[in-house]
């Protein structure tokens, strides 16, 4: 009876070592909280830097095509519009080949090879209408809108070539962008202030579960798997003979004085 007794307190307190107490490590961060404010200040600053000084800006400039009925220059059929999805990928992918965008980086004298270019060209549709996006990124504000501009313009003469179609447009020619569209510094900010505070609460957590330091009478059952009899106080004792001998002294100058009074 007593070695079931044993095996039942030993697991017992194996299943208490395994649980985590949420309150007490939700107090451990709490008591800690200047070491979480200064992650997530180091994670802003580190953020910010290497934001700054370590990646380069880009910039995007745009211009935009209409693609006309292929029936009639002005005039737009229910079947025209029924094909237009289809039209618009073939645009995406004609306007992208090895031969316009060699063309345009000779005419233009850029200094980039035809995968160069491809990676710096994106071309999307608006949804539900046949308004193509042509977006150009670049290191250089104006760059990007001389390739933007080239590329319409290519459109415009070669699609009608390729596709045997009327020739689409151009609705918006693309102007010098004014701003940079990446690094979003805000954005870095934030998610590096996160991250050093992801990186704060994982280290006193791990801290938390490998501290054994028996604290109170609960952390005695559960480790030796009996509930302790008594609790001693926290207070001042003495660690001498010295200082046992001066208190003795205390206790009985005080017993006199009640006594003379």
């Amino acid at each position: 009876m007593d070695q079931n007794k044993t095996q039942v307190a030993e697991v017992a307190a194996r299943q208490g070592q395994d649980e985590i107490d949420l309150a007490a490590l939700f107090a451990s961060y709490l008591a800690r909280w200047y070491f979480l404010l200064a992650g997530f200040l180091v994670g802003v600053l580190i953020a910010g830097c290497i934001t700054y000084f370590f990646i380069k800006p880009t910039y995007t400039a745009t211009s935009k095509l209409y693609m006309v009925s292929s029936s009639s220059d002005s005039i737009v059929n229910l079947s025209d519009l029924n094909i237009g999805n289809s039209l618009s990928n073939d645009y995406k992918e004609l306007l992208r080949v090895r031969p316009i965008l060699e063309e345009i980086a000779e005419e233009e004298k850029l200094p980039y090879s035809y995968e160069q270019l491809y990676r710096m060209v994106s071309i999307s549709t608006i949804p539900n209408t046949r308004i193509l996006v042509i977006s150009v990124n670049s290191r250089s504000p104006k760059e990007a809108q001389v390739i933007a501009n080239a590329l319409a313009d290519k459109a415009v003469e070669q699609i009608p070539v390729l596709m045997d179609t009327a020739r689409p447009n151009i609705a918006e020619r693309a102007i010098e962008p004014r701003g940079k569209s990446s690094p979003n510094m805000k954005r870095n900010v934030l998610l590096g202030g996160l991250i050093g505070l992801l990186i704060v609460l994982a280290i006193l957590t791990i801290l938390f579960l490998m501290d054994d330091t028996v604290t109170s009478s609960e952390d005695v059952e559960k480790v030796l798997g009996v509930m302790p009899l008594t609790v001693i106080p926290e207070g001042d004792l003495p660690t001498t003979w010295d200082e046992m001998g001066d208190s003795d002294d205390n206790s009985k100058s005080k017993g006199r004085r009640k006594k003379s009074a």
